[in-house]
């Protein structure tokens, strides 16, 4: 038999994020392609991670995490989401969310499952199932405000399907699911008995006086639901790869341990940084964080609207969705390489987060950038001939 890589290879290309971020670079540009959060570290998270690795923090970790972070996470979930868990058993720290839900979905999910995903997707999510042999089944959300109904639910599942991946505020089109849609979605799952994924990383960034709420603080969810989330995008550490999962004593044994397989540890010392970040910043730090990131979006998106790309304004998270139809080209790829060649304004195209061709008419800007790039990137962008 010949070399060859593995069947699972075609599954795992580059993703559009980083092949619109590489053509970017290519001329100079400005990315509002990749969720790359500009905040600057804050201090106390540096002085931490600093100050672990010179007293010596810098071996393996327990299979879950270092237990200072695994108390602090505990300690602010309870207070900022109502969520109860004991970070000496329900807490599991990942090489970031992302890891966490690559070790879930080893723990829990075998070959030949189906997992029903809300569509716009996070192609990570989708990419993770199909390399394990795990069927993505799709529920579009209806624009302008994502909705879906009971029915939608009912037609997808089938007696394959094991969980539901539920991503609020959602990655890209910033939906932030209210009560009775996860009460929906958590009648649904008890009725079928499933998993409920979470990927709730951008729980910090909600506009408009609306909350995040856990869904594994709903009645009857607390077993069924595995939360994902970490600190990547609200202390602007996306490349210390901290994340964590919390959830029943059983499963989290079973996530640590393949999380332990995979990655061994998240970075111990940077796990340090981050605890000292969570018990050193109070709601304040948090607040001030949607805050700066609500004014962005609305500046940003009545760029869009004046040049004549209507955004779909998000809820919450840092992207935002719009119509590029009126660009030249055929594809929504088209569309945004023709907006970086003429504005130097890097975005994704629609055709990204969809399984069909739905969201050939989109794209995906990150306007979670300082000020001063941001304001560059609406000059280019008014730039463009009406």
């Amino acid at each position: 038999m010949s070399l060859r890589v593995s069947r699972r290879r075609p599954l795992v290309a580059q993703s559009e994020i980083r092949n619109m971020s590489i053509e970017c670079a290519k001329v100079g540009g400005i990315n509002l392609a990749q969720g790359v959060c500009d905040l600057p570290v804050p201090e106390s998270v540096i002085r931490g991670a600093e100050e672990a690795m010179r007293r010596g923090s810098n071996i393996y970790t327990r299979f879950d995490g270092r237990v200072e972070l695994r108390r602090a996470i505990a300690a602010r979930q309870l207070r900022d989401t109502g969520l109860d868990a004991d970070p000496e058993g329900q807490v599991v720290v990942s090489a970031g969310a992302t890891g966490a839900f690559y070790s879930a979905c080893l723990a829990l999910l075998d070959e030949g499952d189906e997992v029903m995903v809300f569509e716009p997707y996070y192609g990570y999510h989708i990419v993770t199932l199909a390399s394990l042999g795990i069927k993505p089944v799709f529920v579009t959300l209806a624009p302008p405000n994502w909705e879906f109904a009971a029915a939608d639910l009912e037609r997808a599942v089938t007696p394959r399907t094991r969980a539901i991946i539920l991503n609020t505020p959602s990655n890209p089109a910033g939906k932030v699911f209210s009560r009775e849609e996860l009460s929906l979605v958590a009648d649904f799952a008890q009725a079928h008995d499933l998993f409920v994924f979470t990927d709730e990383i951008y729980e910090n960034f909600v506009f408009d006086g609306l909350a995040h709420i856990a869904p594994a603080t709903l009645p009857g969810m607390a077993r069924r639901t595995i939360t994902i989330s970490g600190l990547s995008k609200v202390f602007a550490i996306t490349g210390w790869r901290i994340g964590y999962a919390i959830c029943d004593p059983e499963w989290a044994l079973a996530i640590g341990h393949f999380s332990d397989l995979v990655y061994v540890c998240a970075p111990a010392p940077l796990q340090l940084g981050a605890a000292r970040g969570l018990e050193e910043l109070g709601p304040d730090y948090y607040q001030g964080v949607a805050k700066d990131h609500q004014r962005k979006r609305d500046l940003f998106c009545a760029t869009l609207r004046d040049i004549g790309l209507t955004p779909h304004v998000p809820a919450g998270a840092y992207y935002t969705l719009a119509d590029i139809s009126t660009l030249p080209g055929d594809t929504a790829k088209a569309r945004a390489m023709h907006l970086l060649e003429r504005t130097g304004v890097a975005c994704v195209p629609g055709s990204a987060f969809y399984q069909g061709d739905t969201g050939e008419t989109l794209a995906r800007f990150c306007f979670a950038k300082e000020m001063k790039i941001l304001e560059d990137a609406m000059r280019r962008l008014r730039t463009l001939p009406s």
